[in-house]
């Protein structure tokens, strides 16, 4: 039997402000709170979850790993999640038609366009 897919790990300096910030930009709830943990997910019986950990480290280069959104409408995302703190990255993508943005702790993930390819 394969594996289920349960949570990707966001290493945080500050767990609880960077989950509550992803709760709000993906319309997830906190399902589970601790001090050294904070785990998301759209609802509690729902999986896969984003589960934030505390790391003394600074983030230091582009993310290998990264999350990707699709919303209805891209412009209007984008400038909702700057408003809420994200801002605009270059990572060297070039001329490309989703926008890259880093969370307030500066982990890149991007934005697509409203219709998939």
């Amino acid at each position: 039997m394969p594996s289920r897919w349960e949570q990707v790990v966001v290493d945080a300096a500050d767990p609880a402000r960077l989950a509550r910030w992803w709760a709000e930009a993906l319309g997830y709830v906190i399902v589970n709170e601790a001090p050294d943990e904070v785990e998301i997910r759209r609802a509690p019986d729902q999986m896969p979850g984003l589960l934030f950990t505390p790391v003394a480290d600074v983030k230091g280069a582009k993310n290998r790993l990264h999350i990707d959104l699709r919303p209805d409408d891209q412009e209007a995302e984008v400038e909702r999640l700057v408003g809420m703190g994200a801002r605009s990255v270059d990572i060297g993508q070039g001329d490309v038609p989703w926008v890259v943005l880093a969370d307030p702790e500066g982990n890149e993930f991007c934005v697509l366009s409203g219709t998939s390819t």
